[in-house]
């Protein structure tokens, strides 16, 4: 396996939440899993250092990254930014195929949301919204959202555990599905925005409910 194979799988686990922020990302044990040496585990750890999803401390290793509040604020109020600049172009220069695509997406949740499938419906989440990306035709745009959200994820997934928030989120998308696919550029970007950010006063409850195990408070 090589590092950019090594660096791959370490950040599917971390986006997928399965390596929760905090974590120590112990060279000798991974080197055991992967059956590799210690040079690509060192040049996976420091290519997920670069994509800022590790934190290399001296003499203590490496470490899966936690977020100040400050952070989660700054970063989910730009990740608005992006997703609404995505919907936007998105709704103007959408395929015919790529919005029959974005309305499967969108449909294939509701027996997720029906059956409270929240891991299931955090990956057809994860699909729908890079189905957007995507459908910005805007490269540097879509890797920057994706970098971003890649970021956030430990923190997003808890969303979708608050109260209702999974309906909540399925209208929403039934809202910006509608709102993309019928050219409404404003009305998209608009949805996008508030869907990330949850409105303010949801989004201070989801800070506050987050465990404390996962915040750097020394910032």
């Amino acid at each position: 396996m090589s590092s950019n194979d090594l660096r791959r799988q370490l950040e599917h686990e971390i986006v997928l939440g399965e390596i929760v922020p905090g974590t120590r990302l112990d060279e000798v044990a991974l080197t055991e899993r992967f059956g590799v040496s210690r040079t690509p585990v060192r040049e996976a750890l420091q290519q997920l250092s670069m994509m800022q999803l590790v934190e290399i401390r001296p003499r203590r290793g490496a470490f899966v990254k936690k977020m100040s509040l400050r952070e989660l604020v700054d970063m989910f109020e730009v990740m608005a930014e992006l997703e609404g600049t995505c919907g936007k172009l998105a709704a103007d220069r959408m395929t015919d195929d790529e919005r029959d695509k974005l309305k499967e997406l969108h449909l294939i949740t509701e027996p997720l949301v029906k059956n409270k499938d929240y891991d299931g419906y955090y990956r057809a989440n994860v699909a729908f919204h890079e189905a957007i990306y995507k459908g910005s035709h805007n490269e540097f745009l879509s890797d920057q959202t994706k970098s971003l959200r890649n970021r956030l994820t430990p923190y997003r997934r808890l969303q979708l555990r608050q109260s209702n928030r999974l309906n909540n989120s399925f209208q929403e998308h039934a809202e910006i599905t509608e709102a993309i696919t019928s050219g409404n550029k404003e009305l998209a970007e608009q949805l996008l925005g508030t869907h990330v950010t949850v409105q303010r006063g949801s989004f201070n409850d989801f800070l506050a409910s987050l465990p404390m195990d996962l915040i750097d408070q020394s910032a």
